[in-house]
């Protein structure tokens, strides 16, 4: 992953601001600002509360162009069936979020309006300006994804903030929260539905997409010890991005999928367990009480949670993800190219409508 500081030399266009969201739609008005600025149209992916696609219009200031879309029921949206997901279902590891629906929703959405340079960005983060956002795009002549720093609070899993608040060197790596991506350059990356889906996204079947971080972004401060459950429910996604990363880091010359076997696993799972362990053993040196047992409570969630992993269930998956890379690409491949002008709007309103299913309720303004 190349860091590039500064501006990419040359000027660029952002496509569209895209941002899945559960949160009020008050906190899409730093995202609005920067489409504004920027001339693009903001994509706002909403869930859990009905109606706030129409909500999201009414708080849309004048000249903001947007498209924003209810998926009241993410389980029924008309994507592929993933064997990734129902590998999962119905087992410990079946995740409930639908983070991972919303970001393929808005690769699917690119794909309908032609657009090639969007910014996936999350409504809790924060940009110091439109032009960082321009920058990162910029540099898509050369990269397939570009990240940008997180800085403020640290974007890590729980375990990996425990690690720093003992002590450990945790380093982050950029993520879907503010992650600007070339659409049509690898039809087969997606989302699947599992923790740190972003990384999962900048995989290819043999190496590490080609990517570059630069600037740097804000995420607003959150307790990752809120609940056990938030570091139980991460862990086997953090197993598997972790072991994966670790095997691209180690830079064998090896494929990492080919790396990714049995024998692997088995001795990345004893060393995640030694490393939780080691972690929860620093935690009694956290001097306020309730706060040390708060983080004791997730590092106990998080080590039974990664004693119910086996190693051939990670490689099921790995070859179940590698299958699904083909099933995305083909269904992006049947996606019309409909267009983002203005006078097509109603042809894509009609084709969302029939394609993310009848619970669809949505509210857009393309025109400037």
């Amino acid at each position: 992953m190349e860091i590039v500081e500064g501006p990419a030399g040359h000027a660029a266009t952002v496509d569209a601001i895209v941002v899945p969201t559960i949160r009020s739609p008050e906190w899409l008005l730093h995202a609005a600002d920067l489409a504004w600025k920027l001339g693009c149209p903001l994509v706002s992916l909403h869930s859990r509360t009905r109606g706030r696609a129409q909500h999201t219009a009414d708080l849309m200031p004048d000249g903001v162009r947007y498209l924003a879309v209810d998926l009241t029921r993410p389980e029924v949206v008309n994507l592929p069936t993933l064997m990734t997901s129902r590998l999962l279902e119905n087992t410990i590891f079946h995740r409930t979020t639908d983070l991972s629906v919303k970001r393929n929703a808005g690769l699917v959405l690119a794909r309908l309006m032609g657009w090639e340079r969007i910014v996936f960005l999350d409504d809790d983060i924060t940009v110091g300006g439109h032009r960082q956002l321009l920058n990162a795009v910029a540099l898509l002549d050369r990269f397939e994804a570009v990240g940008m720093n997180i800085g403020g609070f640290h974007d890590n899993s729980v375990v990996c903030h425990a690690h720093r608040k003992t002590g450990g060197d945790q380093s982050s790596f950029i993520g879907g929260g503010a992650l600007a991506v070339h659409t049509m350059r690898d039809e087969t990356a997606f989302f699947p539905n599992v923790y740190n889906e972003d990384w999962f996204y900048l995989l290819e079947d043999t190496k590490l997409r080609s990517l570059a971080i630069t600037g740097e972004v804000s995420q607003r401060k959150y307790d990752p010890y809120d609940r056990p459950e938030r570091a139980r429910d991460q862990e086997f996604g953090d197993v598997l991005a972790e072991g994966i990363y670790w095997l691209l880091d180690a830079q064998t010359g090896e494929d990492w999928r080919r790396a990714a076997d049995h024998a692997h696993w088995t001795r990345f799972l004893r060393r995640r367990k030694l490393f939780i362990e080691n972690v929860l053993r620093r935690s009694a040196l956290i001097q306020e009480s309730q706060r040390r047992h708060a983080v004791q409570r997730s590092l106990l969630a998080a080590l039974h949670r990664l004693n119910q992993i086996e190693p051939e269930f990670c490689v099921r998956y790995l070859d179940a993800w590698a299958a699904d890379r083909e099933r995305w690409a083909q269904h992006l491949r049947a996606i019309p190219l409909i267009g983002a002008d203005e006078t097509r709007l109603p042809d894509v309103m009609k084709w969302m409508t029939r394609h993310f299913g009848p619970q669809l309720i949505s509210a857009a303004r393309m025109s400037m």
